[in-house]
């Protein structure tokens, strides 16, 4: 056999397994969300049946399951449309979520003090901006430190650029309040500038800015501040701060290993306000046990592994940070709802990816896998020689 053809037979070799194993990650992705939409799906169903007593089918159920399947339609064409195209769109995709946070503090919907949903005209539904903004706010800011060279470190410019994309949805959620999901962009963008290769020292100064952000945050704002007196004393403020925490401890402690059996939980008898919202994995916990907590921990794990490595076998620098950033997406939101109900962080308003009634964070999360899996898709266009990627 010439060289030459025992380099293309190599060459052919590795490419084989290169397609094989993004179709591999691929798979294991959707596996990892099909578990977990189908346990937030039973979930909600039970956690929302109290509100719902003399109805057969709750309609929160209903309208969770209507936007998980439109969620899924969402998945399937944001995975088709090319790796360019979300880089194109990145930024008028960040102008329209800044553009819907304003729209939203102007006439957006106001519950529970705070103004964070805007009506959509004719569905007779609700959709929260803060959510896209999110997405939008990664995607752009990949796009941005795309442009550097990844063996060279990041330019000042382009760090001050990607925190200012950052700044000005963060600011937007801050005057609605929602203070969590501010703190979540401007934590994942950071994350995003780590990944890209912004030195520790530089990223420093905006961390400690940020934490000196948060505490004079929470010593102005009465409610932010009782949120942090009912994390420190739980107990000592059952009655009060504290008593969501408390009652989610209950959930964890009568679910014991193997739990109370589905449906059969009590802390979702308006014990647990909201309970298919926020702290819908101390339903899980007290109606499944550890081991349901542990198999929705271990779903989140397997999804952050498959989208890690779809990022590590990306070969286009936008492709590398969108995957990571699509993947922290989901991960962080999901890894600081479990410390939250587990009383080691404080109360944050954040939904459970896939588990929580949210249809805006649904459709989000839906669309953030459906760009990994696109990146995912995308990694095996050179399987043909000759051919570039798109």
């Amino acid at each position: 056999m010439s060289w030459h053809r025992k380099a293309t037979a190599r060459a052919d070799g590795s490419v084989s397994r290169v397609v094989a194993g993004s179709g591999e990650l691929a798979g294991a992705l959707w596996a990892a969300v099909a578990l977990l939409a189908g346990m937030g799906a039973v979930a909600v169903f039970s956690a929302s049946a109290p509100l719902a007593m003399q109805q057969t089918i709750p309609p929160h159920f209903v309208r969770h399951a209507e936007a998980a399947l439109l969620g899924v339609g969402l998945a399937i064409a944001a995975s088709r449309l090319p790796l360019r195209a979300w880089h194109t769109l990145s930024l008028p995709l960040w102008l329209l979520s800044c553009g819907l946070l304003v729209a939203t503090l102007v006439g957006g919907h106001s519950a529970g003090g705070a103004r964070r949903w805007l009506a959509l005209p004719g569905l007779g539904a609700a959709f929260q901006p803060a959510e896209l903004a999110k997405l939008a706010t990664l995607l752009a800011a990949a796009a941005l430190l795309a442009r550097s060279e990844g063996r060279r470190p990041l330019p000042p410019g382009r760090i001050a650029a990607a925190l200012g994309l950052a700044a000005l949805p963060a600011s937007l959620c801050l005057l609605q309040p929602d203070f969590g999901n501010a703190v979540v962009l401007l934590s994942l963008v950071v994350l995003l500038l780590f990944v890209a290769g912004a030195p520790l020292r530089v990223l420093g100064v905006p961390a400690a800015l940020g934490s000196l952000g948060v505490a004079l945050y929470s010593w102005l704002q009465p409610y932010a501040l009782r949120r942090w007196l009912g994390f420190l004393h739980p107990w000592v403020r059952a009655d009060a701060e504290g008593f969501q925490l408390v009652q989610s401890f209950v959930a964890f402690g009568r679910g014991g290993l193997f739990g109370v059996g589905l449906g059969d939980g009590r802390q979702k008898l308006f014990y647990l306000s909201e309970a298919h919202t926020d702290f819908i994995l101390s339903i899980i916990a007290e109606e499944l046990g550890l081991v349901g907590v542990l198999v929705v921990l271990g779903a989140f794990a397997a999804l952050a592994l498959a989208g890690l490595r779809i990022a590590l076998r990306s070969r286009e620098r936008f492709a590398l940070l969108a995957a990571f950033g699509m993947t922290a997406l989901i991960v962080l939101p999901a890894a600081l709802n479990a410390a939250v109900v587990m009383g080691l962080l404080p109360t944050k308003g954040l939904t459970l990816p896939f588990l929580s009634y949210g249809r805006s964070s649904l459709l989000v999360s839906f669309l953030a896998v459906g760009i990994l899996a696109g990146i995912a898709r995308h990694a095996e266009y050179p399987a043909r020689r000759g051919e570039s990627a798109p």
